[in-house]
């Protein structure tokens, strides 16, 4: 299967579940994804979020749009000072689980993955990032943690 990068486009963080949660979008479409797939994954959001155990309530999240039906919603959220939650949602894929192929009916993936290849960069920054305004500082620094995002452009491009 040949290889192509996807467009990485980053709105604005939103709060769910009791938690702040920086958003990723990732595809092949320029002008990015579809507000009816938007909404439907976000909609499931809170339920892919795990219970507060006391360490700052910070969420990210990579929306990715499929080159087929397909589209995903994987959360990551950090526990446990230093830990990453992952819980994954599917939409379009009856092969994953899907009642049908359609990009906004999402239910929750049983598998154990934490994502595919254009959905892993945001997964070093965040971890990077993470250190950097949380665990280093003498005091951890949420606003800083949060403003502090992968740039947009594609999946692969290089970074600053």
């Amino acid at each position: 299967m040949p290889f192509a990068e996807k467009y990485l486009f980053v709105p604005p963080p939103v709060e769910a579940g009791g938690r702040r949660v920086k958003r990723y979008h990732v595809t092949a479409d320029p002008s990015g994804i579809a507000p009816d797939v938007e909404k439907a994954a976000y909609a499931l959001l809170p339920g892919l979020l795990p219970e507060p155990d006391g360490t700052p309530p910070a969420s990210f999240s990579v929306l990715h749009r499929g080159g087929d039906d397909g589209a995903y919603l994987n959360t990551y959220t950090w526990v446990w000072d230093n830990v990453l939650h992952c819980a994954i949602a599917v939409a379009g894929q009856p092969s994953l689980g899907c009642p049908d192929r359609d990009p906004t009916h999402f239910v929750r993936l049983d598998k154990p993955w934490i994502g595919c290849v254009w959905e892993l960069p945001p997964l070093a920054h965040e971890r990077d990032a993470w250190v950097r305004h949380m665990l280093a500082p003498d005091r951890p620094d949420l606003d800083a943690y949060m403003a502090d995002s992968l740039p947009e452009g594609t999946t692969g491009g290089t970074r600053a």
